[in-house]
Formats: C-alpha cells, sequence, structure tokens
C-alpha cells in the first residue's frame, strides 16, 4: 500500500472554561441528553480550570510519533484531528489536502471494537469527506485495533510489576482492570459471537490475561467498568468500579490498571484518581493506579509498527499479537477509490 500521511484522530478536550459546555455539547449531539446533565459532567473540567489534558497528550504522542518514524527514517508527516474540539477532523483534512496528502493512514486512539471506538469514527470520516467536499481526491484508511499488540500490553505490565512492588506489605492485594462501561446492548453488537458482552468484553478479558501472563502473577483480579452515563433504566456493562471495590473482602491493597484508555485523560483523572480512590480510602484499602500508555516507549513503537504493518500489507500469520484474538482484522479505506484496499472482516 502507498501512504502519504499519517493521522492521529482522537476524541478531542476543552482547553478553557468557556470551552466546556459547548464542548460536552458535541459530545452528546443528537442524544438529547439536558443541560442539568451536562453542567454536572462539567464539574469535572471546572476542577482542572476548564482544561482536559486529553489535547496536549496528543500534541505529546504526535511529537513522540514523528520521532519514531525520523529515527526509521519514514517520511511521513503526521496531522492530527479531533472528534469533539479543535482540530477537528475537517481542519485535518483541509490541511493535508492543501499540502498535497491524498491517501491517509490514521491512528484511531482506541484500542478496542465498539461503536464509539470503530464505527462512530468511520462515520466522522465520512462525515469530513462530505463537509470538504474532498471524498473524491482524499482516501482514509486505518490500522488495526491494537488492543493486544505487545506495544500496548507492555506498559501496563511495567505497571502492574511497580504497583504490585509497592504493594509488597499489604496482606491480600486485588488487581482491577477498568475500561469505559457501554450499553449492554452495544457491547453485544460489537460481536455477538463472544456472548452478550460482545467483541468489546472478550477484548478486555484477553488484555487482562495477557498482562497478567507477561507480570506472571496468579493475584486475585477481576474485569470492571467506569464513566457509566445515559438513562438509569438502560442496561450498561457492570460492575461499576466503585461498588466493586466496595465490595471487595478482606483485601488491602489494590491495583487499578486502566486497560481501557490509551493515556491520562479526564475520565481517568477523575473516576480512577479522585473517585475510586477516595472510594478506596473509605474501604481502608491502599490503592496504586497504574499509568496509561500515553508516550510509552513501547507503545509508540508500537504503534509505528501497526503503520507499518498495514503500509507493507503483512499477513495476518506475521502479525504480533498477544492474545488467542488476534490479529484483529484490517478496516476497509474510506473516500476516492485511488486503489482498492485488500481488507478481511469479522
Amino acid at each position: 500500500m502507498s501512504y502519504d500521511a499519517i493521522l492521529l484522530a482522537s476524541f478531542g478536550g476543552p482547553e478553557g472554561q468557556d470551552d466546556v459546555i459547548p464542548f460536552l455539547k458535541n459530545v452528546t449531539r443528537g442524544k438529547g441528553i439536558p443541560e442539568e446533565r451536562l453542567e454536572e459532567v462539567a464539574v469535572h473540567y471546572r476542577h482542572h480550570g476548564g482544561v482536559s489534558p486529553i489535547n496536549q497528550q496528543n500534541r505529546d504522542l504526535k511529537a513522540a510519533l514523528e520521532a519514531e518514524l525520523a529515527r526509521r527514517d519514514i517520511d511521513l508527516p503526521v496531522y492530527w484531528g479531533n472528534r469533539n474540539w479543535d482540530p477537528y477532523f475537517t481542519d485535518a483534512l483541509r490541511k493535508l489536502h492543501a499540502d498535497g496528502k491524498r491517501d491517509v493512514l490514521a491512528i484511531v486512539t482506541s484500542a478496542y471494537t465498539s461503536y464509539s471506538g470503530v464505527g462512530q469514527y468511520r462515520e466522522d470520516f465520512e462525515r469530513a469527506l462530505d463537509e470538504t467536499g474532498l471524498r473524491d481526491e482524499v482516501r482514509i484508511s486505518r490500522i488495526r485495533e491494537f488492543f493486544d499488540h505487545p506495544g500496548f500490553i507492555a506498559p501496563f505490565v511495567e505497571g502492574v510489576r511497580s504497583a504490585l512492588d509497592e504493594l509488597t506489605d499489604a496482606a491480600k492485594t486485588h488487581i482491577m482492570f477498568v475500561t469505559h462501561s457501554i450499553p449492554t446492548t452495544a457491547a453485544t453488537e460489537s460481536g455477538p459471537e463472544y456472548g452478550e458482552g460482545g467483541a468489546y468484553e472478550a477484548q478486555h478479558l484477553a488484555v487482562a490475561d495477557a498482562v497478567l501472563a507477561g507480570v506472571g502473577t496468579d493475584a486475585p483480579h477481576s474485569l470492571v467498568y467506569q464513566s457509566r452515563s445515559g438513562n438509569p433504566a438502560t442496561p450498561w456493562l457492570e460492575p461499576d468500579i466503585n461498588d466493586a471495590i466496595a465490595a471487595l473482602d478482606g483485601v488491602d491493597g489494590l491495583v487499578i490498571v486502566p486497560i481501557g484508555f490509551v493515556s491520562d485523560h479526564m475520565e481517568v483523572i477523575w473516576d480512577l484518581d479522585t473517585e475510586a480512590m477516595e472510594t478506596a480510602g473509605e474501604n481502608n484499602i491502599r490503592a496504586v493506579r497504574v499509568p496509561t500508555p500515553g508516550v510509552h516507549e513501547a507503545f509508540v513503537a508500537g504503534l509505528v509498527d501497526l503503520l507499518l504493518e498495514r503500509i507493507n500489507a503483512v499477513p495476518d500469520s506475521e502479525r504480533p499479537h498477544e492474545s488467542p484474538l488476534g490479529p484483529w482484522p484490517d478496516h476497509p479505506s474510506q473516500g476516492a477509490a485511488l486503489e482498492s484496499a485488500v481488507t478481511t472482516t469479522r
């Protein structure tokens, strides 16, 4: 395959107090979320000056990717666009098109299969191609979901080892792997062949197993969820991390592993570093939260490896993965039919 640019595609976040409500309206557009609920969520951002850390984290990741590409003598510029805040996907497409780029390979900052991590980004790209009028001139492809790629697993293995070392004086330690909750119907639709939790839950369980194997521990562990929102009557994946912490019996050491996230954005620093830590303290449990991959050397190198496997059309048999579910298949391209991509579906 021939590509002439990389697009770092992410969620976006506010960068000042005046941005918070407009950003949340972007996030919830079409969902009928009442204004008072937005104000409740806005408190999380206002507590941090109205600034989400995610944009700076993406700037840092973009710079790290550029450095790794340069180190390997790969001449591909990296552009950055967001779903919900500046710079938007439309901004990124207009800029790369003005620079003469036509065939784009995207890195989406979501490691797992779900509507928000796959389907919604596909819709976002379609909308951006239409809004910019570039559908016939720009093609967008994306790397596969990388939940079980060694570059994504390695930072968590390192973090869990460090956390367990920090909790050596605990009489009983539990490891909680945590990710964003989604409606159970959405989870099932992500891959019904995997059961009620779909591919989404199966992938997270596979990552937990891979991390435990990498650490070499048989400590008690569980998969829990955070950041539930929406109609209380709608079933979402459970248990919530705070309920799970309160239900621990005889545990005085807790390792929180945010395997659902690639960086320490607002839902990590609020839901985990604030609320979950408070719950642990209320239950006399000493908790250590493991870092997300961020710009960890192994993660950045792994993303470049994922770019190269798509560029070089590496066969599945040669694609690294650390679970029986992988390697997850490539996605079809969107936009200009410059050259048909050979893709598989699952």
